[in-house]
């Protein structure tokens, strides 16, 4: 999964980012409104995390944009203030969920993994799919419960296809979600990860869908 961080404190971006890339996900970070802007404009981010009292643009304005423009990734909203009209204002902004500061950055990683579930239909932090068993709390994976230790690029990579099961990936979705900009996009790690993750797994449940990518569905009585 792939997020970004819009805030104008270096210190609080720092230990945002730090924790976020610690849970497993890949982060990008912008430190004004206008930088934030952009990257949340022409980068396919899962999910934001985006201050409200951002320098050149602020944070309410940058949302309204996004929606305008059609963009409806999930955005957590952060700030100092704590009036109830703040809240108000973000939300008809089209803010998704909303933090007020000082707060615990577990708060905020809780906060992004419903937010996470939610904008793929999915209500518990356990994802199924046949014998195999993500949970995105604790980051732990289980085939028949018996654990599967994966890289952190394994995990990710498996993860993307859990929150989105049923449906075909492409190889291009997965590299724009699961890395960052400075990515060799011509590379074949994907294919090799893919590869691992198969053979640590030891089921059939990441399926090649030819000159399309990667579906992630229950193996079914007769396949190998």
């Amino acid at each position: 999964m792939r997020l970004l961080v819009v805030e104008d404190d270096p210190d609080l971006n720092r230990q945002l980012a730090t924790a976020l890339i610690d849970a497993g996900y890949v982060v990008d970070r912008a430190s004004d409104g206008e930088e934030g802007h952009y990257l949340g404009e022409t980068e396919p981010y899962d999910a934001i995390i985006l201050d409200i009292g951002l320098p050149k643009m602020d944070g309410l304005s940058v949302l309204e944009s996004w929606r305008r423009a059609g963009r409806v990734m999930p955005v957590l909203m952060l700030t100092a203030r704590d009036r109830w009209s703040d809240k108000v204002q973000a939300f008809d902004a089209g803010a998704d969920d909303y933090v007020a500061k000082p707060f615990h950055l577990e708060e905020v990683l809780a906060r992004i993994r419903a937010l996470l579930r939610r904008s793929v239909g999915h209500a518990k932090s356990e994802f199924l799919c046949g014998p195999v068993r993500l949970d995105s709390r604790t980051g732990r994976v289980t085939v028949d419960g018996a654990p599967v230790k994966l890289t952190s690029h394994e995990y990710r990579l498996l993860s993307y296809l859990m929150h989105h099961s049923g449906r075909v990936v492409s190889r291009t979705e997965l590299v724009e979600h699961l890395y960052d900009q400075d990515f060799d996009r011509d590379s074949n790690t994907i294919e090799v990860f893919v590869g691992r993750i198969r053979k640590k797994l030891g089921v059939d449940v990441i399926q090649t869908v030819r000159g399309l990518g990667y579906l992630l569905a229950a193996p079914t009585e007769g396949r190998s």
